[in-house]
């Protein structure tokens, strides 16, 4: 089984996944939403991209986790 770090918030599942902090603003956005409908906040209908990813693919703690990155000295978008 390959190990991959999870980027975009969706990963195969017979893949182990290693959560990561947010890697740029608007990743951490995106998990802020997906958290937020996974609470029952937000309705899941809502959810655009990678945030309907992320809420499907990843657990309540695996998106607070990302979510609570310190976003001080994230770039807005991560460069490939």
């Amino acid at each position: 089984m390959t190990e991959r770090f999870l980027v975009c918030g969706v990963a195969p599942e017979n893949e182990r996944r290693l959560l990561m902090p947010a890697t740029s603003k608007v990743q951490q956005r995106a998990a802020g939403a997906a958290l937020s409908a996974k609470r029952g906040d937000t309705k899941v209908k809502e959810l655009k991209g990678a945030s309907k990813g992320m809420y499907k693919s990843m657990s309540e703690n695996e998106l607070e986790k990302m979510a609570s990155t310190k976003g001080k000295k994230l770039p807005e978008r991560k460069d490939n």
